[in-house]
């Protein structure tokens, strides 16, 4: 079989709400990475927010994060895209403006301003999990790191502020409270095609498992894709193939399918 490079959300795909990864999920990229096919995570989180040594112990070949901003192989970073930071300072001040709350993202910090968040369910769980690798905006005022940031958009005039942004950058609306907001032309589906023409792979080589809309660039850039049982019924009309949900081996049962493992 000719070598693959499969490509695996995180939250939906690879593990549950709770954090909880099926044994067989395991075994599948064990076997399949045994089989001399390449496993990345490709995800919407920013490489900061990819920590998790359960997720990690995974021993994927690379990591794609920041919706194709950054990429990692074999433990080294062979693509980072940056924000200028001067253009960033411009940016937080007319978002703030708009009524939205930041959270910068980066290779290794997140940044987000506590008095912003008191109070807030996402920043505590943001505190909770970032540890040392959060940082205050204010207190690192124009030395970030970011590849793309998030907002809280609860009581915000979103439809100006997407008007203002719109020429430099795309958004992805999670819900009323939440947005993504990445520069313009990257996404998952990028993140793959970088990966092919720094390794000089071939994109039909490709496939990609996911579950969410977020993960529409990449089910439609991949040579093949693969959508959850468990996944948003938007996902599946970009499938492939739609396996069996999460808790039920989707994984398993989708390389099983395909003659990955």
């Amino acid at each position: 079989m000719q070598k693959k490079a499969v490509f695996f959300d995180i939250d939906g795909t690879l593990w549950d709400i709770d954090n909880h990864i099926p044994n067989s999920t395991r075994e599948a990229i064990r076997l399949l990475r045994l089989n001399g096919h390449l496993a990345f995570i490709n995800s919407g989180r920013c490489r900061a927010y990819i920590r998790h040594p359960d997720l990690l112990s995974l021993d994927f070949d690379g990591i794609v994060s920041g919706c194709g901003t950054m990429i990692e192989y074999q433990g080294e970073t062979i693509f980072c895209e940056l924000i200028d930071r001067p253009f960033l300072e411009s940016t937080i001040r007319l978002i703030r403006s708009y009524g939205f709350r930041p959270i910068l993202e980066g290779p290794e910090f997140l940044y987000m301003d506590d008095e912003e968040f008191a109070g807030d369910f996402y920043g505590e769980k943001v505190k909770r999990e970032m540890g040392e690798h959060l940082r205050s905006i204010e207190g690192e005022w124009g030395h970030w790191d970011v590849c793309k940031f998030s907002c809280a958009t609860v009581d915000a005039d979103t439809d100006a502020c997407f008007k203002a942004l719109e020429k430099d950058f795309d958004f992805m609306v999670h819900n009323a409270a939440v947005v993504e907001i990445v520069p313009k032309g990257h996404h998952k589906g990028t993140g793959i095609g970088k990966v092919c023409e720094l390794l000089g792979m071939d994109i039909a080589d490709t496939i990609a498992f996911g579950d969410s809309v977020n993960d529409l660039g990449m089910l439609q850039s991949a040579g093949y894709s693969v959508v959850m049982g468990n996944g948003a019924d938007a996902a599946k009309e970009q499938a492939d193939y739609v396996t069996a949900p999460l808790s039920e081996d989707g994984i398993w049962k989708a390389c099983r399918h395909l003659g990955l493992c």
